[in-house]
């Protein structure tokens, strides 16, 4: 994970806005004393980088050009002055008292600013990484129309930018795309609750983050997704419960939830599309230019145009499968017949070419020839914890299901040490009919 076990505890933040942190019993009390205040020592001027201007010819004024010219070498230390964006905000550090110009801050990413200032000499710079802190989100919710709107107007993320939110429904959807379609499975009733380490930045946007735990109760089905991670390197994966991959050797969708979700973000349950039509394929209907994904390891068998399908690509995978990608735009560069792809790869780009009446995907997935709802097939699961990590994960899923039983309403979740005594008592010789 991000952080240690110890220091996530002491900095979880639940969504409802409680602080779980730790003292040290016995602490002295300082005390406190009366506030002093005083005028800060300088006066800012914050400016944006026209288009088309150069630092040099926004720093004109601040500056003369005998000083330029250090201060472009000292800019140059960690990026090049040519190519700050438009719209980038600089900040110039002017002293209070005689007005002379002592700072220029240069902010490159919302993560890293560079620091110039100058001495008796010359101009020198620093690299400046922004501050974050760790915090957990505990989230949950029942579905009412759409898991996009559910999430996106939860109260409890209200203080998060609609960008971020975005990203948690992205997250969960990276999760959970082998095993449900959230644009054709979700169900009005439906509930969803996770637990979601981020890294903040002073402004409150999110840096990165982590789904920890999550669960998605689909037509009374639940699905459970835990992280694990044994070698602490971010090489992990997800698992169930009982420690089985999420993943599948199919996606069961071509495209990015969040692609497609403006298309349904009203009252509507049933978004445009998106229906089995005639035992033949599934249409999603998506904005022109939209990344289409190869939903499965494969071989390309077909790319160019046919017929109604305009624009199309087929690929080839084990034990008998086929899929197909219809009315595409354009196709990606460098996929062509007798290509490799491996599953999530983007193949081509949503369009209306052929006899299509507006922009979408038809997705057909065959098996032996025969046409099947990627929704009914039903297929084996990735490796699961491998077994001298089973202890391990035991250990680190009890602590990240609980997580979600901390969110308001939530119901036990039924943890793995109680399944493993299950299965010594059905390992038992059997002293009746019926199975437990």
């Amino acid at each position: 994970g991000m952080v240690s076990q110890n220091a996530r505890l002491a900095l979880m933040t639940a969504a409802t806005g409680f602080v779980v942190s730790s003292c040290a019993p016995g602490v002295p009390d300082a005390g406190r004393l009366q506030a002093i205040y005083a005028l800060p020592s300088e006066s800012l001027e914050i400016l944006s980088l026209g288009r088309g201007q150069t630092l040099g010819e926004l720093l004109y004024r601040a500056i003369g050009a005998n000083e330029q010219e250090s201060l472009l070498l000292a800019f140059s230390q960690h990026a090049s002055p040519r190519r700050i964006r438009q719209g980038t905000e600089i900040t110039l550090r002017y002293t209070r008292e005689n007005h002379q110009l002592r700072g220029v801050d240069v902010v490159l990413t919302p993560d890293e600013t560079i620091r110039l200032s100058r001495d008796l000499v010359e101009w020198n710079s620093e690299l400046v990484e922004t501050p974050i802190r760790v915090d957990t989100l505990f989230v949950g919710g029942e579905i009412e129309t759409v898991l996009w709107n559910a999430v996106v107007g939860n109260t409890a993320l209200q203080n998060l930018t609609l960008e971020d939110r975005n990203t948690l429904i992205d997250r969960l959807d990276r999760v959970f795309q082998w095993q449900v379609d959230f644009s054709r499975q979700i169900r009005v009733g439906d509930t969803y609750r996770f637990a979601f380490e981020r890294e903040v930045r002073p402004n409150g946007s999110m840096r990165t983050g982590r789904l920890l735990a999550a669960e998605l109760v689909n037509s009374g089905t639940p699905f459970y997704a835990i992280w694990f991670d044994p070698n602490g390197d971010g090489e992990g994966s997800y698992f169930d419960l009982e420690g089985e991959s999420v993943r599948r050797a199919f996606l069961l969708r071509p495209l990015a939830y969040r692609r497609i979700s403006s298309l349904f973000t009203n009252s509507r349950y049933h978004p445009i599309l998106k229906t089995w039509r005639s035992h033949r394929g599934v249409d999603y209907a998506a904005n022109a230019g939209t990344d289409v994904m190869a939903t499965s390891d494969g071989v390309v068998i077909h790319r160019g145009l046919d017929g109604a399908y305009g624009n199309s690509v087929e690929i080839r995978h084990s034990n008998g499968f086929m899929t197909r990608y219809a009315h595409l735009h354009g196709f990606r560069s460098g996929i062509a017949v007798g290509s490799r792809v491996r599953q999530g790869d983007i193949i081509g780009y949503v369009g209306m070419t052929g006899l299509a009446t507006g922009n979408h995907l038809h997705y057909e997935m065959l098996r032996s020839g025969r046409h099947m709802d990627p929704l009914s097939v039903d297929l084996p699961a990735g490796d699961p914890v491998p077994s001298e990590d089973r202890v391990r994960w035991v250990q680190d899923m009890n602590v990240r299901a609980a997580f979600l039983e901390r969110i308001p309403g939530s119901d036990p979740i039924q943890l793995v040490a109680a399944s493993v005594e299950q299965q010594n008592e059905e390992q038992k010789p059997a002293q009746g009919g019926g199975s437990p």
